[in-house]
């Protein structure tokens, strides 16, 4: 018997993930802008996707992207304007999307007005917006910071003989939840998006809020692995909950937190139903999956191991199997293109890997996120000049290894695959040049395997390509409700070659294969009864029969079948 089941939109929606910097220019300064987004409605409601997730357009110097707001309710210029912006909220309600905006505030920008007046005195009124430690206390405790050349998360100003808290940027300084007034301006500036017609908010590093003002030393256990701490504050929870009885609870919204440091057994802390704080969040297993133990941007010298890849997804899976809820994803803009990372981007092997990698997606329990480009199977570009790359983390992590004299053709090589900058390439829209993003120099630089059919003009006509398998695996998901909240059960756990699984719901049985090899793979499944079954999808031909539960893969093939 199949468990009831609370369906919500939010967990059959699929969410589409838009760079704005670098998806579509039109006012031709190299830079995506509000219009361009607007211009692309029409193609992003084709594709069959339901929620689009904008990162930040809001009031920001730059730092980080827009990722330093100095202003939360307005528009970045480079941008548009807020009449731009409600026009873009009016095509996208027209098309029965629904907008997810980026909610950033475990910082700010340190041009923001708040940390402006704060650092004029120590008895300013915003002096306690933020976290502060007076010089004559001597050194602060060790805390580290993701972007700081020196790896510094504290930071003095002579101006009032203090220092200041930034886990990130030393211009993005955090704010300090601790004060009930600096929560409410926070759930003030979410009400006045939510007013204006926003579905629901992807919530920025959050469980980095709640800091232990006595700022004690670092336990020994986090000197190496500072994450867990950053994300186990003393009043996370009553925060989030304070935030959702406050905020979240007035609107029919959702909530997806990133959140780092997030384990298994802390998960439905946030988002069990009857916890009322969050709706869903982004755990990190995966994206540390290639990357060094102890080195978040290093990308381990052995290659991950598929085995890995299932056992995490299944346990994730397992967590949410009877309350709360998860989300998918592969990439995103802090995380290189997924068919370069966890497929093949060779070009014998790119467009069976790119839409094996859609199929899974589409195929697993959880709200699926994509990211702009990855229905197209856009690839990593692969910076060989440190002059090529814009991301601060990319280039203060050169200067902090150039100082401590690394080898920085090493440092160059590893970026090549880790870098950030590889997801924030403009989107490929045609073969002209640019790719149709911008009728001059971009931002950052276009991949050249635009030309080569990797563009959405060449696929579009193309009723075998990537983007169009993307649609028909969109439609299949949308139509197959048993693969939204259906039963997972992982086949073959230990094949280094084959990820399979079923999804059951009710009366229906689907089975997923998934061949991540560069070879053909023959292999069989006991059990299965398929005297009536059907292929709802494959990315190449199907070797029929399978008697007895004998089956063949070409390289980096999927299938779905329906058991019926």
């Amino acid at each position: 018997m199949t468990k009831k089941v609370n369906r919500q939109w939010w967990k059959e929606g699929i969410v589409y993930q838009i760079y704005p910097r670098s998806f579509q220019d039109t006012s031709g300064n190299g830079i995506g802008d509000i219009n361009g987004i607007a211009q692309r409605l029409d193609y992003i409601k084709s594709l069959g996707v339901d929620i689009i997730w904008l990162n930040p357009v809001y009031e920001s110097p730059n730092d980080d992207n827009g990722y330093d707001i100095s202003d939360y309710r307005s528009i970045m210029a480079e941008f548009g304007t807020m009449a731009e912006f409600d026009a873009l909220l009016s095509g996208i309600k027209e098309r029965g999307l629904k907008l997810v905006m980026d909610l950033v505030v475990n910082h700010s920008s340190d041009e923001h007005k708040w940390f402006v007046e704060s650092k004029k005195s120590r008895d300013n009124p915003y002096r306690d917006y933020y976290h502060w430690w007076p010089a004559e206390k001597g050194t602060p405790p060790k805390r580290w910071s993701y972007f700081d050349i020196d790896g510094n998360a504290w930071k003095y100003d002579k101006t009032t003989d203090a220092y200041y808290l930034h886990y990130f940027s030393v211009k993005q300084p955090d704010l300090k939840w601790e004060n009930q007034k600096l929560r409410q301006e926070i759930y003030d500036i979410m009400k006045f998006w939510f007013n204006k017609g926003v579905d629901g908010f992807r919530m920025d590093v959050i469980p980095f809020i709640s800091k232990d003002i006595n700022y004690p030393e670092l336990p020994k256990e986090f000197n190496e692995n500072f994450i867990p701490f950053y994300a186990n504050g003393p009043k996370l929870h009553e925060y989030l909950y304070e935030m959702h009885t406050q905020v979240l609870s007035k609107y029919d919204v959702m909530t997806v937190g990133e959140a780092p440091g997030v384990t298994t057994d802390q998960a439905l802390d946030f988002v069990a139903e009857h916890r009322e704080e969050l709706d869903m969040f982004f755990h990190f297993d995966l994206m540390s999956l290639d990357r060094e133990q102890d080195e978040v941007f290093w990308m381990n010298k052995e290659k991950w191991k598929l085995t890995e890849f299932k056992a995490i997804h299944s346990k994730w899976d397992a967590v949410f199997a009877e309350e709360g809820w998860g989300s998918l994803y592969l990439n995103n803009h802090d995380f290189p293109r997924s068919v370069s990372r966890w497929g093949n981007d060779s070009k014998t092997h790119w467009y069976n890997s790119a839409t094996m990698l859609q199929t899974f997606l589409l195929t697993m329990r959880g709200t699926p996120y994509f990211y702009y480009g990855e229905e197209i199977g856009m690839t990593n570009i692969n910076f060989k000049n440190i002059t090529d790359y814009r991301d601060i983390n990319t280039l203060n992590r050169f200067e902090m290894a150039k100082s401590n004299g690394e080898n920085l053709e090493d440092f160059i090589e590893n970026e090549k695959h880790a870098s950030r900058d590889n997801a924030r390439t403009p989107m490929q829209w045609d073969a002209t040049q640019h790719a149709g993003f911008s009728s001059q120099k971009p931002w950052i630089k276009v991949n050249d395997n635009y030309t080569e059919g990797l563009n959405v003009a060449e696929q579009e006509v193309d009723k075998t390509s990537v983007l169009n398998y993307f649609r028909q695996m969109v439609h299949i998901r949308k139509t197959h409700l048993g693969l939204v909240y259906g039963k997972y059960d992982l086949l073959l756990p230990e094949s280094e070659e084959v990820y399979a699984y079923t999804r059951t719901w009710e009366n229906t049985k689907y089975l997923v294969l998934l061949s991540f090899s560069t070879k053909g793979i023959s292999f069989k499944l006991e059990g299965l009864m398929f005297d009536r079954a059907k292929v709802l999808i494959s990315n190449d031909d199907v070797e029929t029969p399978h008697e007895k539960g004998s089956f063949y893969l070409e390289p980096y093939q999927s299938i779905v079948y329906e058991l019926l």
